[in-house]
């Protein structure tokens, strides 16, 4: 089995390193906090001092930080992954970031001798745990494949997408798919209580239809009944949206939609429901419409 480095142990990274301790890989692991390490050591993890000491002793570095500065300062400030470079070892980022930056990224790793694949993921926590993520692959394809036998463990489905940056830009399409999902069933839920109709035949009607989806069916329950523990919070949420406006402007595109839906996602911030699941997006339009 390969020895894998995990750079990132929030509710992802978490996840996927279960689940590659669990069938039987080697699993290092390294967060800036770290008593987030605390439950993977007690699984059989090894937790690194700095990422340079993950990168020593493993094959594969899969970083899963916050945004595009998170994974440069682990990559390239002192101590990071560069400083512990060899022969073969290759970083794949699992991270939500700019497909831009995704490529400046991988340019500079290249340069220091090292390769860099883009591998978000769809599905979270829970699914990482069953290795039933959908992959999202961009760069070379022979390094993919490389270790394809990895991304098999942790996902069902795994799509290569092409250059790097490609598995990035296709994540953050599917993001903004979800943050708008979001808003369309919470709008729903809000219309019908207004209506002085049970939000739970909304459910019952819209899951009876092709119109259904996996939010509508899980989360969908959960969000009558005002639980919003978080999965993915719903500033996490706000963050994907800022980089996938930025990303837009970029590319000199127009996404009217994701403006709007950044902009309703940092009013919901601000009321303080930055740390809900994200989708509490509900709880903000409730409180605006006075429910």
């Amino acid at each position: 089995m390969l020895k894998i480095g995990i750079i990132g142990t929030g509710f992802l990274g978490k996840a996927v390193a279960k689940r590659l301790l669990g069938t039987g890989h080697k699993v290092i692991v390294y967060n800036r906090t770290r008593d987030k390490t605390e439950s993977l050591k007690n699984l059989g993890a090894i937790v690194a001092d700095t990422p340079k000491d993950l990168a020593q002793g493993c094959d594969l570095v899969i970083t899963i930080v916050k945004d595009s500065d998170a994974v440069e300062s682990v990559s390239f400030d002192k101590n990071g992954i560069i400083d512990g470079k060899h022969e073969g070892l290759t970083v794949a980022d699992m991270s939500t970031i700019n497909p831009i930056s995704s490529k400046k990224i991988a340019k500079k790793f290249l340069e220091n001798g090292i390769s860099m694949i883009d591998t978000p993921v769809m599905g979270g926590p829970n699914l990482a745990e069953k290795g039933e993520l959908v992959v999202m692959i961009g760069g070379k394809k022979e390094i993919y494949e490389k270790y394809k036998q990895v991304f098999d463990h942790i996902g069902n489905k795994t799509f290569y997408l092409g250059e790097n940056g490609s598995g990035h830009a296709m994540k953050l399409a599917m993001n903004l798919q979800i943050s708008m999902l979001a808003l369309a069933l919470s709008e729903g839920i809000t219309l019908t209580k207004r209506s002085g109709l049970d939000p739970k035949l909304f459910l019952d009607i819209l899951n009876s239809t092709y119109f259904k989806t996996g939010m509508s069916v899980l989360k969908g329950p959960k969000m009558i009944n005002g639980n919003f523990e978080p999965s993915f919070t719903l500033k996490m949420m706000k963050k994907d949206l800022d980089t996938i406006n930025t990303t837009a402007k970029e590319l000199g595109t127009s996404l009217p939609m994701a403006t709007l839906a950044n902009k309703i996602y940092q009013n919901a911030i601000d009321n303080g429901l930055g740390e809900l699941d994200y989708t509490g997006i509900l709880a903000f339009i409730e409180r605006i419409s006075k429910l």
